[in-house]
């Protein structure tokens, strides 16, 4: 619920009346908390299950998933159900309602690239029966019968490639650099870098990705489009610039590289540039000063 509690804020602004549903399986309600509106209902509800909506809806927006490693490696199952039947059940959701449908997809359907960036027209290097697989997988196969239910059935569908993304009301300690390096130098304690840190990744922040999935659900663009910063920098970069901002007195350490975990990530984001008019807009630093903000307070918040 960490990019679906500031999508909702988005609908809200923009005057749509929002429906949310979640299982909170690894979702935080305390995300909505701050939602006190006439135009939002929250559902606590599982959408592998058959979704009952009572009157008419413009738009569907499939989020669900475990998204962190720590997620999907403890809840595999889940994982893969939410992309087959969660994906199923709210296709025929749209397919009943005639709504517009937009699928959260993640730059893991490239797995291990060979080619960077990665374009949406590059298939990917991914292992299916790795561990990282029942994400990975259930993600493409979402991709696949969201474009089975366009083709077949005419459903008005969008996909997003999501990549990195960062930002207030994060879960602590979720297994994503983000919200594992901030906590560990804001208490002193050692940045845990996997493998020799040289592996790269790109960091979005959240109100630019809000953006971007909004546009994308607006606009009439039927393949998938990646949103994401092409900013790259390494892992090790990383964690130094946490503790260069931060003010820490933390120290780096190394532990054994998990196996296929992506050696690069970058985004090609022409496709978004050109169809959406959309790029990020909002500077690592900057959203690293507002991100660690947040978690400062929600550390104190812990602590009392």
């Amino acid at each position: 619920m960490f990019i679906g509690s500031h999508l909702c804020d988005k609908l809200l602004d923009k005057g749509h009346e929002v429906i949310c549903i979640d299982n909170l399986i690894t979702g935080c309600v305390e995300n909505i908390d701050h939602i006190r509106h006439e135009r939002f209902k929250f559902y606590k509800h599982d959408v592998t299950e058959f979704i009952y909506v009572d009157g008419e809806i413009d738009f569907i927006l499939h989020l669900a998933s475990p998204a962190s490693p720590i997620d999907y490696l403890q809840l595999p199952i889940q994982t893969l159900k939410v992309g087959a039947l969660g994906t199923h059940k709210t296709l025929g959701l749209a397919r009943v309602k005639k709504a517009r449908y937009l699928l959260t997809s993640t730059s893991e359907v490239y797995g291990d690239p060979l080619i960077n960036p990665q374009p949406e027209d590059y298939w990917g290097n991914v292992n299916p029966v790795g561990p990282r697989g029942v994400y990975d997988e259930a993600k493409r196969f979402a991709e696949a019968m969201v474009m089975a239910y366009h083709n077949y059935h005419k459903i008005d569908t969008r996909i997003v490639r999501l990549f990195n993304t960062f930002g207030e009301r994060m879960r602590l300690n979720d297994g994503r650099v983000v919200p594992v390096f901030i906590p560990q130098a804001l208490k002193g304690e050692p940045l845990t870098v996997f493998g020799d840190g040289s592996q790269t990744r790109s960091f979005c922040y959240i109100s630019d990705t809000v953006e971007g999935i909004y546009r994308l659900m607006l606009a009439d663009v039927h393949e998938p489009v990646n949103i994401g910063n092409p900013n790259e920098m390494t892992i090790l970069e990383f964690a130094q610039r946490i503790i260069e901002i931060t003010g820490s007195k933390s120290k780096i350490i190394f532990q054994p590289l998990p196996q296929d975990d992506p050696k690069q990530r970058r985004p090609d984001i022409s496709k978004a540039k050109n169809l959406l008019d959309w790029q990020p807009k909002i500077g690592l630093e900057e959203g690293l000063k507002r991100t660690i903000e947040w978690f400062r307070e929600r550390i104190k918040k812990e602590n009392k």
